[in-house]
């Protein structure tokens, strides 16, 4: 017979377990797609570390799939604490509309409404009082930091042509504005056609293989991500062509790329930024309002440009089966003075 105490122990660990802060994530992506297979990983990873219990369900890319997990978590018996979504294909405000009242908490990750969309229905805490807050990337930014270093010290009449994702997503959308941002500061370099290669290899390649015989002279390739990059080479390739790349992720073969000089610009960090939310809702759930520390809705500077010494070292702690960051140490929990979050992969990169 077992004895009191452990079977006490025991019991308590139940408990505790059945009491963990639960999170549904509605991941847009394909649940063999790498890129968000990795972002649901390093959420686990955070989801451990701060106690959280987490649940991911796959969109595979397609609205009506979103939707239909959306409103499967809604009509729970036991409903999650709190619902992260992502306004991929613009989806958001019915996601909203359909949570008002069910008791959970909502979260946008990665790409929040549209300017346009908050006009209608209002922002974070407003109409939807339940929807929280907020947390994206600085696409913009990562747009632009990769568009300025591709076009720094080009000669006049340069030319390049660019691959952006999916056109009816903010992050892609977000990308274009910072390129356009950088072309503006360059006016001398052409940009000869903008394509959207859906962040697909096989759509970028198609679309490179007809593209490039129209242009030749044109010298780089501004891609909002790597497997666009890689389709682009591809098709270069084929055609004889050497040309200069942008890239944009954090997969083992685009950061080998970025060692060996096939992709003259590479841009990550963005990775964790699934586990950072939920750094943000464990502080929420335990009374330190994110709101009062960078304020509800929130950008965070995670993408960043590296170069090939620092994408070596990305690469073998990103190999790992733990990359072995501890996403506790950005919780206002351990510091409560804490003014603004400061996550970020820097870490990774000593």
């Amino acid at each position: 017979m077992l004895p009191r105490a452990f079977l006490l122990f025991c019991l308590s660990l139940v408990c505790l377990s059945a009491q963990a802060t639960s999170v549904v994530f509605l991941n847009p992506g394909y649940s063999n797609e790498r890129f968000w297979v990795n972002y649901s990983h390093y959420m686990q990873d955070a989801a451990g570390d701060l106690g959280l219990q987490l649940e991911v369900l796959y969109g595979e890319r397609d609205a009506n799939t979103m939707m239909s997990n959306a409103r499967a978590v809604l009509e729970r018996a036991n409903k999650p604490d709190y619902l992260v979504f992502v306004n991929e294909q613009y989806v958001g405000p019915e996601i909203l509309r359909l949570a008002e009242g069910s008791g959970i908490r909502l979260f946008a990750l990665h790409s929040t409404l549209t300017e346009e969309q908050q006009q209608r229905v209002g922002g974070s805490r407003e109409k939807y009082s339940n929807w929280i807050g907020s947390l994206v990337n600085n696409d913009e930014q990562a747009g632009y930091l990769m568009a300025s270093a591709l076009l720094r010290g080009v000669p006049d009449g340069s030319e390049l042509v660019a691959f952006s994702g999916v056109k009816n997503t903010p992050s892609a959308t977000l990308r274009e504005q910072g390129l356009h941002r950088a072309l503006a500061e360059h006016p001398k370099v052409r940009l000869r056609q903008l394509l959207y290669g859906e962040w697909s290899q096989q759509r970028a390649y198609e679309q490179a293989k007809a593209l490039l015989p129209r242009y030749p002279d044109v010298s780089m390739v501004w891609s909002a991500n790597d497997e666009m990059a890689f389709g682009a080479m591809q098709a270069a390739k084929e055609a004889g062509r050497q040309l200069s790349y942008t890239a944009l992720n954090n997969s083992q073969k685009v950061l080998q790329a970025r060692i060996d000089g096939d992709i003259s610009v590479l841009a990550t960090g963005h990775f964790i930024l699934g586990a950072c939310a939920l750094v943000m809702l464990h502080d929420y759930d335990a009374g330190l309002d994110f709101a009062e520390r960078g304020g509800k809705d929130q950008t965070a500077r995670l993408l960043r440009l590296v170069d090939a010494r620092q994408a070596k070292k990305l690469q073998a702690r990103l190999a790992r089966s733990d990359i072995g960051l501890d996403f506790r140490r950005f919780s206002a929990t351990r510091n409560p003075a804490m003014k603004e979050y400061a996550c970020s992969i820097d870490e990774l990169l000593r």
